[in-house]
């Protein structure tokens, strides 16, 4: 299966810019934006929290703190999120790489904290010229203050590179699970960006939930969706909650065939339980709630 190290991640990241791009200009235009439905909640695996099915994405291009949702503005941004949250969509997919905290944090102002979940990730390592790690309790203080929310519904660490994460980063793990026993964080894992790292992530108990690559054509994964697919499985079996990131493949993915079946591949196979989407105007909402339903209806 094809590898994909830190250097690379990062720049298909911004390569995925301009795919995104075409969403953003009208490609989702396609539903019944009159429909009154709204997105569902669904269990997160064993976890004992549920959660809408699709999440707001915040991290779109998301590097150097900041990403196409930021790039909305605070009030484009904060409209966007009341939309989304009136159609189900209760759900922040956010990360301290991506910028978007404060965002998240305004939109809790006129939002209910105890209707929303949030799911954040941290670096544990450096990204070269922009982005030093801290100590656990200094980014947990500091993601505290900036979104304004006290707990966080999901933790991850962020973009694991390896099949070794759990033995590089055991003492940041650990300091981690305190904050879990404390009731600051209510679920713990971690976001995948490599094979390994992924299967590793499916059997390991310390893992609550796992964010993961997933498409029907491979676009932007770590494996052949079969591959990837079968690690969810597995992953699913074991209790972890699993969510579906990249179901577009950061913008190859956008004509109406694809993600037609790009989404019937993803929530009819049983193994994803929600999924985060990058979500960046009221369209692409409309269109997301009328096809996620219709297909999980189905």
């Amino acid at each position: 299966m094809k590898k994909t190290n830190r250097r690379e991640f990062l720049q298909k990241s911004v390569a995925g810019l301009a795919g995104l791009t075409i969403l953003s200009k009208g490609v989702y235009g396609s539903a019944d934006t009159t429909s009154p439905e709204m997105i569902d909640m669904v269990k997160l695996g064993n976890t004992g929290i549920n959660v809408p099915r699709v999440a707001l994405g915040t991290g779109s291009g998301g590097w150097k703190n900041a990403s196409n949702q930021t790039r909305l503005g605070m009030k484009g941004f904060v409209e966007l999120s009341q939309y989304a949250y009136d159609k189900g969509i209760r759900f922040f997919d956010t990360a301290d790489m991506y910028g978007s905290h404060e965002y998240v944090r305004e939109s809790l102002k006129v939002l209910p904290r105890d209707k929303v979940s949030i799911l954040t990730k941290v670096m544990v390592y450096d990204q070269a010229g922009w982005y030093q790690k801290e100590p656990f309790q200094t980014s947990l203080d500091r993601f505290r203050i900036e979104t304004g929310s006290e707990y966080f519904d999901i933790f991850l660490l962020h973009c694991m590179m390896h099949g070794g994460w759990s033995s590089e980063y055991r003492n940041y793990m650990d300091e981690v699970a305190r904050a879990k026993e404390k009731g600051i964080l209510k679920t713990v894992g971690v976001s995948c960006h490599n094979f390994e790292a992924m299967e590793n992530a499916a059997s390991n108990p310390w893992v609550d939930v796992l964010l993961a690559r997933i498409n029907n054509k491979g676009s932007k994964m770590d494996g052949t969706p079969d591959q990837v697919m079968k690690v969810l499985e597995t992953a699913r079996k074991n209790g972890k909650g699993v969510i579906g990131m990249k179901v577009f493949g950061m913008g190859d993915l956008v004509k109406e065939d694809q993600r037609e079946a790009s989404l019937q591949y993803v929530i009819k196979s049983g193994n994803v339980h929600c999924m985060t989407l990058g979500l960046e105007n009221r369209e692409q909402v409309d269109d997301t709630v009328s096809r996620v339903m219709r297909i999980a209806k189905s």
